[in-house]
């Protein structure tokens, strides 16, 4: 048996658990690595039900293995999976943890290995380059902690869901209970935008009741300190389309006569930031006050600026907030893509009947999808543009010179917990408690999206967001990794916090 030894801290207002020692840790890691790579072997592309169904199977079983109780929650042929842990804590808080189990698509030929569905172990070789070693290299005595297993959802989210199950194994050597009652969700899909997790919430929600929720996705921040994400901003999917004429024109014959709605688009685009990079759409930050307190727990952030630029290849930053993080907390509207005719081999001397941009949207909690959308119709109007259904009809072409269609898809909303919450406040101390990377890191709202507006509406609960993966793990393209070292921090970071009462 594992020798685990806990004592119990006193901090100001939250009593948290000593961390496991690294031998410990080390040991629980590498009883648990097989079955991690078992399950990177599985395919889980939420496109696929049934490798949905096989994952949630595995998973199923890793939990009840455990000890858990489980449910899958009937989702059209791609089951999300509930599990709880059957030993009640009279008084204590209930902790709902949410993670996902499916993965984004593949190309298998961009992969450096065998197969996005073969993970394998890395080691970077005297060169600096990536080289594939023996699996075995996990099992040695003296766990390199810069090994990285090379696999799609090696780190998103996979790595989480057993670095969790791991601290229950972990727990188990102890012979301890976790000092709160503890729920799990698995999402199957995430990656896809959980366009189910609404209705299947809503249709369990009495199985899911809890008092708070902890998500495991995404990475540190970028100092690789533990992180605490207290809001995420919302996507909103908006398409618009500029018309011209009733078909495409040979350019010769109509050109500077009838109107280019692909020149039409890039102006009205054009029309919305300026050179700087803000939105210039009347009101679109109106709702935003940040106060210097805020401000200033923006900036202690501490985002390494110069090398966010040299990373992303760019000179200057926008000027929307006076640091990433500040730029973060105001809703964003970008062009995802745009089309016009045809470019390359393919281009013609035409001129094009419609142009089509697709936006995103990044919402805030001040301002939701609804009110973005409006605002952003508003400016098309007040730039001369009659604002149609579809394709225009004759009798519209003959009414009007200026036609478009503004539509709204899917629309997520941002939600945000207050810093200093009883959450916040337990979470914060217990990571810091089990922390081997530095002080934790507190974001008041991260730029990308999760599917948080749908469990805190539906639930009722506060929420923070707890990464664990490294920053540089490639989630969402290809040669995805997650660092060994990396693997045992998240161990011990969610043993402790199961141990700590809320």
């Amino acid at each position: 048996m594992l020798r685990l030894c806990l004592i119990f801290l006193a901090v100001p207002a939250v009593a948290v658990a000593q961390p496991f020692s690294h031998e410990a840790v080390q040991k629980l890691a590498q009883g648990s690595f097989r079955e991690y790579l078992e399950l990177l072997a599985l395919p889980n592309d939420a496109i696929n039900p049934p490798d949905i169904q096989s994952n949630v199977g595995f998973l199923e079983r890793a939990f009840q293995k455990r000890g858990f109780t489980t449910r899958q929650l009937e989702n059209k042929g791609k089951p999300l999976l509930y599990a709880e842990w059957p030993k009640h804590v009279p008084g204590a808080k209930t902790i709902l943890y949410y993670m996902h189990l499916d993965g984004q698509p593949v190309v298998d030929s961009e992969w450096s290995q065998p197969g996005p569905w073969k993970p394998v172990v890395k080691q970077r070789n005297s060169a600096g380059a990536w080289e594939i070693v023996s699996s075995d290299s996990l099992f040695t005595s003296a766990l390199d902690p810069e090994l990285r297993v090379f696999a799609r959802s090696a780190s998103d989210d996979k790595a989480p869901i057993m670095m969790f199950l791991t601290a229950f194994d972990g727990l188990k050597e102890l012979g301890a209970d976790p000092a709160i009652n503890v729920k799990v969700l698995l999402d199957s899909e995430e990656e896809k935008g959980s366009p189910a997790i609404r209705a299947v919430v809503q249709a369990n929600k009495a199985l899911l009741a809890c008092d708070a929720l902890i998500i495991h996705d995404g990475p540190r921040h970028q100092s690789e300190r533990p992180t605490l994400v207290f809001g995420n901003r919302g996507a909103t999917h908006v398409s618009l389309v500029v018309y011209g004429p009733r078909q495409p024109l040979h350019s010769g014959h109509f050109g500077n006569y009838v109107p280019n709605p692909a020149m039409r688009l890039a102006r009205l685009l054009a029309s919305m930031k300026d050179d700087q990079g803000r939105v210039t759409v009347p009101g679109y930050y109106d709702r935003i006050r940040l106060s210097a307190a805020e401000r200033k727990l923006l900036a202690e952030t501490g985002d390494d600026e110069v090398a966010i630029r040299r990373r992303t290849g760019i000179k200057l930053a926008e000027r929307v907030g006076g640091n990433l993080q500040e730029a973060l907390q105001f809703p964003s509207l970008n062009v995802r893509g745009m089309a016009a005719a045809s470019v390359g081999e393919k281009a013609s001397n035409i001129i094009p009947h419609q142009a089509i941009a697709e936006l995103d949207l990044r919402t805030t909690p001040e301002t939701p999808p609804e009110y973005l959308f409006g605002l952003v119709q508003k400016h098309i109007e007040a730039h001369g543009y009659h604002l149609v259904k579809g394709p225009p009809t004759d009798e519209e072409r003959a009414s009007y010179a200026k036609l478009a269609t503004l539509s709204m898809g899917s629309a997520g909303r941002a939600v945000r917990t207050p810093i200093d919450s009883p959450l916040g406040k337990w979470a914060y101390a217990s990571l810091q408690q089990t922390s081997q990377s530095g002080t934790p890191v507190r974001i008041r709202m991260m730029g990308g999206s999760v599917p948080t507006d749908s469990l805190v509406e539906v639930l009722g609960a506060p929420f923070v967001i707890i990464p664990l993966v490294n920053g540089d793990n490639n989630q969402h393209t290809f040669d995805e990794n997650m660092r060994i070292g990396h693997y045992l921090d998240g161990i011990r970071a969610i043993a402790g916090m199961l141990r700590s009462p809320y």
